[in-house]
């Protein structure tokens, strides 16, 4: 198959999809692909969440990982108001090695904004205890990985799914993560707009594969008073979206390397698609989200 697009042109794509920025306007969160958000801004900037960078990864799939970071966090650094936070949702690097954490740190050094807040992948912890990931980026957590904090009157909480998986491959939280988030909540107004952000999707997208968190249940119960809860995820590399009562729940796609459609193939893992395919495989998203009421949802491939 021939085609005008070359591998490092779509890749360029990549980088060009691979991050939505939220923001405030009205007291409504509103987002947007970073590709739009220069030309049509989603009212005051509060954050953009960025996710599985993958850096050591360099197979076909996508055999240079850190210039599509560059190209992201080059789109990020050129909006013309940038945004206060930066959440990445995991799978910093490959292979949790030391090198590959100080790599990723030299890129993401490289962004304007002022506060990056991190949770871990299941990549950032392959030696079994994290320790190059929370030697970097455990501080605010105080080595917990799950920590919150609030910002322009929302409430943010940063969850830690894949320390305790459960049979399958599901992600889990564990009763002391729970403990701790049910105390995080408690006396909060339920007027309060909460963003919950972890690794792993937070509902069961494909149970086969492993796409879901076992016990999220638990935390779904603990936002139920509350008017809006947005809750961000990575992992599958793709966006995938539902609107449940008060939640909206986002996947968001990797800047590595796409993946399968859940159950199609073998399994999950990096996926190699032509080149004048690839641009299909990313699209673009656009996301808001209002108090006490559903979210709407767009998704816009590309081709």
């Amino acid at each position: 198959m021939t085609s005008d697009l070359s591998r490092r042109g779509a890749l360029t794509c990549l980088g060009l999809t691979a991050g939505t920025l939220f923001g405030l306007s009205g007291g409504v969160l509103t987002a947007a692909p970073l590709a739009e958000a220069a030309e049509r801004p989603a009212g005051k900037v509060l954050f953009v969440q960025i996710s599985d960078t993958h850096i050591g990864f360099s197979k076909d799939a996508n055999p240079d990982v850190a210039a599509t970071l560059d190209r992201t966090i080059d789109l990020i650094n050129a909006l013309p108001a940038q945004p206060a936070l930066i959440l990445h949702t995991g799978d910093i690097t490959h292979l949790s090695k030391a090198a590959e954490f100080d790599l990723a740190q030299q890129h993401l050094s490289r962004l304007r904004a002022s506060e990056l807040h991190t949770t871990p992948g299941e990549h950032d912890l392959t030696d079994g205890t994290g320790t190059e990931y929370f030697a970097r980026f455990g501080g605010p957590s105080q080595g917990k990985g799950y920590y919150s904090f609030d910002h322009d009157g929302v409430h943010f909480v940063a969850l830690v799914n894949v320390m305790h998986f459960k049979a399958g491959g599901l992600g889990a939280f564990g009763d002391d993560q729970l403990a701790w988030l049910k105390d995080d909540l408690a006396g909060r107004s339920s007027s309060q707009p909460l963003v919950l952000f972890a690794h792993m999707p937070m509902w069961t997208i494909y149970e086969p594969w492993g796409w879901g968190t076992g016990d999220a249940d638990q935390v779904l119960a603990l936002t139920r008073r509350f008017g809006s809860v947005t809750i961000l995820n990575g992992h599958i590399h793709q966006i995938v979206q539902k609107v449940e009562g008060h939640l909206t729940f986002h996947t968001a796609r990797s800047t590595a390397f796409p993946q399968p459609p859940a159950g199609e193939g073998s399994g999950p893992g990096p996926l190699t698609v032509a080149s004048d395919d690839l641009p299909r495989r990313l699209g673009l998203t656009r996301v808001s989200i209002a108090p006490l009421r559903a979210g709407a949802l767009i998704d816009t491939p590309l081709a």
